[in-house]
């Protein structure tokens, strides 16, 4: 098993990869290679981003790729109220994915805090 594959924070990214990629599959079809395409790009880069991380070095570089994660997430949840304004999800499908994209935040969030600590020591 590798570093990353035993972290809560990957599986959840994983999570919600998959939630991202059944919403957008009933986008439109013109959609395909726009909004639809970016979202995904940006919700595999999450737990992309973790797992690559965790193979660096040092905590140091493992903490920098945990916020170019965050960053991807918070990419993601523009995309879905891009997606709620355009009427591809509605109020509820929204509130559902902003609530797990807030918990992967907290968690990424609380890993980011926990490797900054460790090179200070």
């Amino acid at each position: 098993m590798f570093r990353f594959e035993r972290l809560d924070v990957w599986r959840k990214g994983l999570e919600f990869a998959e939630m991202i990629y059944d919403v957008t599959r009933t986008f439109p079809d013109d959609e395909r290679f726009g909004v639809v395409s970016q979202m995904r790009r940006s919700v595999v880069s999450i737990s992309s981003n973790v797992a690559e991380g965790s193979g660096r070095s040092s905590n140091k570089d493992f903490a920098h790729f945990v916020e170019i994660a965050y960053g991807s997430l918070m990419e993601v949840l523009s995309q879905i109220a891009i997606a709620e304004r355009r009427s591809y999800i509605n109020n509820e499908t929204k509130t559902t994915l902003y609530q797990r994209g807030e918990q992967l935040a907290r968690m990424l969030s609380g890993l980011r805090s926990s490797l900054r600590k460790d090179t200070t020591h």
